[in-house]
């Protein structure tokens, strides 16, 4: 999109502050945001939160390298992690609540949210498995392999399936953001 999707404005406050809002309302603790190498600007917006910051100092690598650069700094106490994506800042912290709360009924399962019968993000994974992104190539990939483990959660909450991609998505986002009606539709 020309520019870092992260900082993209939606409202007051960049998308990047709205993920990270969602998250500590939820009362989600360990907190890993992993940035590449040319990223100041993204860490001064969320100065303010209590984040460990972990940079991929590979600027070609794909999001798996970004998962193994930000595992490495996730709390060894950890049942779970959540891959939460800076472009789909409209997930709510309901969400993440429901999704732990699952979590701790179903620990050895991945959770995948659904709405309306489509696959969305963040998926939570056991530590154990989002382990094995060292030998996997991808998170797909990782998914696919531990597919018997997989648990759809379906959930009300369409900012799960919302992302940033285009500047289409991206005002879509503007629109539904500024218009709280249209926020579970």
């Amino acid at each position: 999109m020309g520019r870092p999707k992260q900082l993209l404005p939606l409202g007051d406050r960049p998308a990047i502050v709205r993920c990270l809002e969602s998250i500590r309302e939820a009362m989600i603790d360990d907190v890993v945001v992993v940035v590449g190498t040319n990223a100041d600007d993204i860490v001064a917006a969320i100065d303010a939160f209590p984040v460990a910051i972990a940079r991929n100092e590979d600027p070609g690598s794909d999001m798996s390298q970004s998962l193994r650069v930000g595992l490495a700094e996730v709390s060894p106490v950890t049942s779970g992690v959540f891959v939460c994506l800076a472009d789909q800042p409209m997930v709510r912290s309901e969400t993440l609540i429901r999704m732990c709360l699952c979590h701790l009924e179903k620990p050895g399962m991945i959770i995948i949210p659904v709405f309306q019968g489509e696959k969305g993000h963040p998926p939570l994974l056991p530590k154990e498995i989002i382990a094995e992104i060292d030998v996997v190539p991808t998170l797909r990939d990782l998914i696919e392999r531990h597919s018997g483990k997989v648990y759809h959660l379906e959930m009300t909450d369409k900012g799960i399936v919302l992302d940033m991609d285009t500047w289409e998505d991206y005002q879509g986002m503007i629109e539904r953001f500024s218009s709280p009606a249209t926020m579970d539709n």
